[in-house]
């Protein structure tokens, strides 16, 4: 089976022209006529994720995040991205890359699996794009049951393997109404506000954005990686729901950058 095969059919679900314009996805490596020998899915397409994949006999990487996401001026190896650039071109790997146009869809999207995580039911768009209810950025949904808020953020240190959430101030002895966008997402506090949110699940959340609560609502800074880890989990039950006829491997590697003291 060729690559096109598996990349018209993950576009059908999350077309390339929902990804945001700064955003780099598609194939990065490789071509489309390449037959498949096994995919590797991971988060992160850095060297040592195409390294596991040439060990396990995968020629193709599905990631979220794009290895190359500015322009390159140089390909020496001595920075990461042009080491991971190399170990796959030297050795045949396909780089695909499915970022924000898997962000920006609700029915299997990045999001819609976050929410499965902590059962969040009636899911819709938090911030819906002009033409649909069903594409734009982030989710809104509700708990089955209100929650203790301190309950509540043991569940999601737990389920997100969390060694540290930061916050803002409790405002609410329980929650309900919870907004979620896995990675980067400071843009939509206001939105989860207009929607009544009780709390903002997301990413990356800088000093002075975190002073846009406003006393309305709780954020919940989870980190980038924790937050969009099943990501890997929703790419290899996509694909291997579709294709039966080559190897499939949920990358076993951690590519979070970011330690904790």
């Amino acid at each position: 089976m060729k690559i096109q095969e598996v990349t018209d059919f993950l576009e059908s679900i999350a077309p390339r022209k929902l990804a945001e314009s700064y955003d780099n996805v598609g194939l990065l490596t490789g071509k489309f006529e390449q037959i498949i020998r096994g995919i590797l899915f991971s988060l992160d397409a850095t060297e040592d994720i195409v390294l596991e994949a040439i060990n396990n006999n995968c020629n193709m990487i599905i990631c979220h995040h794009p290895i190359i996401f500015s322009g390159l001026k140089k390909i020496n190896g001595y920075h990461y991205v042009e080491k991971a650039i190399i170990a796959a071109i030297k050795n045949d790997i396909a780089i695909y890359a499915i970022h924000t146009n898997l962000d920006n869809v609700l029915q299997s999207g990045v999001n819609e699996k976050i929410a499965q995580k902590i059962n969040l039911q009636n899911l819709s768009i938090l911030r819906p794009l002009a033409d649909s209810i069903h594409t734009g950025a982030g989710v809104i949904g509700h708990l089955q049951h209100e929650m203790s808020t301190d309950y509540f953020l043991k569940l999601i240190k737990s389920k997100f393997n969390c060694a540290v959430i930061r916050h803002t101030k409790i405002l609410k002895p329980t929650v309900q109404h919870i907004a979620i966008c896995g990675g980067s997402a400071a843009f939509l506090i206001k939105d989860a506000i207009m929607a009544k949110a009780d709390v903002f699940i997301t990413a990356d959340v800088k000093y002075h954005e975190f002073f846009e609560a406003n006393g309305q609502i709780t954020i919940l800074d989870i980190g980038h990686f924790e937050s969009e880890q099943f990501t890997i989990e929703l790419l290899f039950e996509l694909i291997s729901q579709k294709f039966t006829n080559f190897a499939l491997r949920k990358s076993n590697q951690s590519t979070n950058p970011i330690n904790y003291y």
